[in-house]
């Protein structure tokens, strides 16, 4: 498991990026926590600069919107889903399960 930050470092409604390849964006949506690759499947732009709410995030680029829960593409132009990681919160700290371990989570 890879360390991101403290729970309590990460806002109600922010992202944090990690520097994996490929990069992924850890979000916290309604008190929830989510990972997904950080990367729009439309555009290479970073998931993790766009807007949240409602357990969704908006590409910043061009307002491609995925399900935090499933990665799954809410509206065009993206029709790609972005993978997503388990997220765990031990002892405080929020941890992301690697990509290589990560092969098959959806």
């Amino acid at each position: 498991m890879i360390p991101v930050c403290r729970f309590d470092d990460l806002p109600d409604g922010e992202a944090v990026r990690i520097e994996t390849e490929p990069p992924i964006a850890v979000f916290h949506s309604d008190g929830e926590l989510f990972a997904l690759d950080d990367t729009c499947t439309h555009q290479d732009a970073s998931l993790s600069d766009g807007w949240i709410e409602d357990c969704r995030v908006e590409c910043p680029l061009h307002a491609a919107s995925f399900d935090l829960r499933t990665g799954e593409p809410i509206c065009l132009p993206a029709r790609v889903p972005v993978r997503t990681h388990r997220v765990a919160v031990i002892d405080g700290v929020i941890h992301v399960e690697p990509p290589a371990e990560a092969e098959g989570v959806a």
